[in-house]
């Protein structure tokens, strides 16, 4: 062991730009951006939709820029894994998701799998448990992980259902923002807490404005609001919460950076922006902030 600590690696989701994918690549690029994480789900980058060929141009491009590819997002949606009686198109969806992934040069899909439940023995974690742990599988046998983001439970709580799986497959992509924003869990006991799962990271801030139940935020399958509450999912302008530029929100950036250092995380840390007027500006500055840290 040398001792030298390598710089952070900074990575930004191209879709935050909201420009395309290729604009957004060249964006990356210039605000000096190392690597980005992109949307794989529909439109050009779906895997239906990608040739071999158009993935090894889409490869070759990428590396042009002298960018990596983080993770690509495998997000579907429709309260993830929860509902039983779609998850086998869901999986296999997944897995071609992975499969593109692995192709272009990334071992990491970062997915949402829908509210953990409480209750180990309901029919919605059977669910849930069965869906990840057959991806699980097929991402251990690629050297490739799904990484859950951080947010609709506690770290704990999903230690908990992370625990359970034959293998770490199914793993974590740590969203400190979601964390401070949804459950008020703490961000830097939460990289300690799930220290053997982190495989990527989201750099996003915001502030909790109320307690809120996650469920009005995430959704959760046969789940309804009552009649005096109200969807809370609006990050620039509802009650719940707020996203904001890196540094104005209530991620601790200086022990939660020292807590991944601590723990041995040497991945991206992914800017994601989800709401402003002005993207390019927001994300420019975050990569700013971020390598003024390291």
């Amino acid at each position: 062991m040398s001792g030298i600590i390598e710089p952070w690696k900074i990575g930004v989701i191209v879709d935050s730009f909201r420009v395309g994918v290729r604009e957004g690549l060249v964006k990356a690029r210039n605000i000096g951006a190392d690597g980005v994480q992109i949307y794989a789900v529909t439109g050009e980058m779906d895997p239906a939709n990608l040739s071999s060929t158009a993935r090894k141009e889409w490869k070759s491009y990428i590396e042009s820029l002298g960018l990596q590819i983080s993770a690509l997002v495998g997000d579907l949606g429709g309260h993830g894994f929860q509902d039983k009686t779609v998850n086998a198109a869901k999986i296999e969806k997944s897995k071609r998701i992975l499969d593109l992934a692995v192709e272009l040069g990334t071992n990491v899909v970062t997915t949402h799998i829908g509210i953990v439940p409480n209750d180990k023995n309901s029919e919605v974690y059977e669910s849930m448990h069965l869906a990840c742990d057959e991806l699980s599988k097929y991402a251990s046998s690629m050297n490739a992980f799904f990484a859950i983001e951080t947010g609709p439970e506690t770290a704990a709580h999903l230690k908990g259902f992370l625990d359970g799986l034959s293998s770490k497959g199914v793993s974590v992509n740590f969203d400190p923002a979601n964390m401070v924003m949804v459950t008020g869990d703490d961000p830097v006991q939460g990289v300690h807490t799930l220290k053997d799962y982190i495989v990527h990271t989201h750099a996003k801030d915001g502030i909790r404005l109320r307690e809120v139940d996650p469920r009005l935020i995430y959704g959760a399958l046969g789940f309804e609001p009552m009649d005096h509450e109200k969807i809370a999912s609006d990050a620039e302008s509802g009650d719940a919460f707020r996203e904001v530029p890196l540094g104005e929100g209530g991620v601790d950036w200086g022990n939660y950076l020292k807590a991944l250092r601590d723990i041995g995380y040497n991945g991206y840390l992914t800017i994601e922006r989800e709401v402003g007027t002005n993207p390019e500006v927001d994300i420019a500055a975050a990569v700013q902030f971020l390598k003024a840290r390291n």
